[in-house]
């Protein structure tokens, strides 16, 4: 409901009333006193979407200059040629200085974290939280619509103390929160910022007739999701890392919705373990002599037996010839 008051001051920063706007979205005038109370995230798109129209600013007052209806249009499109998510997010980081100079966005990447901060170049006053919080939300919206793929947060930051409505912080960013910043920001994987964009300008004019609940909701699918499962099973061999519970507690998920998104990504947890053990268990039979026991152990299973009958299926062949097999094409390679 504090986003809800941030629109109703920014109508009477313009001298509107902001009751067409608030019957639209089915907001009552008891809703908004009550300071206990929620929206829907289907009522906060209905009121955006209207004020931003009924007012002609995107920025719902945040700014020194008012930013026309499609100005955020504007720049989704100039973002859109753009041949990897990188490149885009810069674009996107240029090209809003031409809308406004009162915020500045920028994009870093260090040590393969890559983050989008925003430098805030004059007082934002009472709007200022709605101003931060929903421009970190329209870029991360559009970046995951461009690249069809949920962009899993690893950590967001903002430069104010933390609000009587913190509990609604974790459902628009993920990873870890931190409040009292130097400035408002938000990290992710390096990686995602080589995916390649995978929409065109029809799918850009069907997506901005409905762009707020890229800002709303979180997107559901994780491209890289299974190559950071995968990278998590490598690092954490160790008995119980690999359960479903283990994993989406580093990854900041629930295990239904790992299973989910797997699902969405065409694979499935158990494979992608089988996949990682075959890696582990072929490595240590080509490059050791470790009994296969041991190799077992190591890679996850509880015996010898079950090793063996699980590399069967794998590369066709026992542990033991599988290691013959390596050496005998090493002595040929010689």
């Amino acid at each position: 409901m504090a986003f809800v008051r941030a629109i109703v001051r920014a109508y009477e920063g313009y001298g509107k009333s902001p009751a067409a706007a608030l019957m639209q979205a089915q907001i009552t005038p008891r809703e908004l006193r009550d300071p206990a109370a929620r929206v829907t995230a289907a009522q906060f798109e209905q009121l955006s979407g209207f004020a931003m129209q009924e007012l002609d600013d995107e920025a719902l007052g945040w700014f020194g200059r008012r930013l026309p209806w499609g100005s955020y249009g504007m720049l989704c499109r100039a973002s859109l040629g753009a041949p990897a998510l990188g490149v885009a997010i810069k674009r996107w980081c240029r090209h809003h200085r031409l809308l406004t100079e009162d915020i500045l966005l920028e994009l870093t990447v260090s040590g393969g974290i890559a983050t989008v901060s925003i430098q805030e170049q004059r007082e934002l006053g009472a709007l200022r939280e709605f101003c931060l919080v929903s421009s970190l939300r329209f870029l991360h919206g559009y970046a995951s619509w461009a690249i069809d793929s949920r962009i899993t947060l690893v950590a967001a930051a903002f430069p104010f103390e933390p609000p009587p409505h913190r509990d609604a912080y974790p459902l628009m960013f993920e990873g870890e929160l931190a409040f009292g910043a130097a400035r408002a920001s938000y990290s992710f994987d390096a990686r995602y910022l080589g995916l390649p964009l995978q929409r065109d300008e029809r799918a850009l004019r069907t997506m901005l007739r409905r762009a707020l609940p890229l800002t709303v909701l979180q997107y559901r699918r994780d491209r890289l999701l299974g190559q950071r499962v995968r990278e998590l099973l490598r690092a954490h061999p160790e008995a119980g890392a690999g359960t479903a519970e283990a994993l989406a507690a580093r990854l900041h998920l629930s295990s239904r919705t790992l299973h989910r998104q797997l699902q969405e990504e065409g694979v499935s947890l158990q494979a992608l373990k089988d996949q990682v053990r075959h890696e582990q268990a072929a490595d240590q039979l080509r490059r050791t002599k470790r009994p296969i026991k041991q190799i077992a152990l190591a890679v996850g299973f509880l015996n010898e037996k079950s090793f063996s009958r699980a590399f069967r299926a794998w590369a066709g062949v026992t542990p033991g010839v599988f290691r013959r097999q390596q050496a005998r094409a090493l002595l040929t390679d010689d």
